[in-house]
């Protein structure tokens, strides 16, 4: 198993993430907190969301953030990391990413296509 550990620690070393613009949809789910509420956890990862450079929008079901793969990415660890420090034993999160390379869109630049489309004031 040492041997296991030492490749991955040397895979992370010359690792290298993407840079390529992305837009995640985040929700992460505290597990095992003994109540069926976790939205004073969703608050602290809000807040940490919201110290951060990147773009985000909070949403119903989680928050969308926009930027380069590789800070979003880290963004997220980052979070996980926040989470384990409060005392969570177990985090589970979803996340759908989507790329384009053929040009900018921001998550409100495709709400606003759809919206238009359906003939509703953006």
């Amino acid at each position: 198993q040492g041997n296991k550990n030492n490749q991955t620690t040397k895979l992370k070393s010359t690792q290298k993430m993407a840079k390529i613009n992305c837009l995640a949809d985040v929700c992460m789910v505290p597990v095992g907190t003994g109540s069926a509420s976790i939205s004073d956890y969703v608050a602290k990862i809000e807040q940490k969301i919201r110290e951060s450079p990147l773009k985000s929008t909070l949403h119903s079901a989680g928050t969308t953030i926009e930027g380069p793969w590789d800070e979003v990415m880290g963004l997220i660890g980052d979070l996980h990391e926040m989470c384990h420090e409060l005392g969570l034993v177990r985090v589970h999160t979803d996340i759908r990413i989507g790329t384009r390379v053929d040009k900018s869109q921001t998550a409100q630049d495709k709400v606003d296509v759809v919206l238009k489309k359906i003939g509703a004031d953006a």
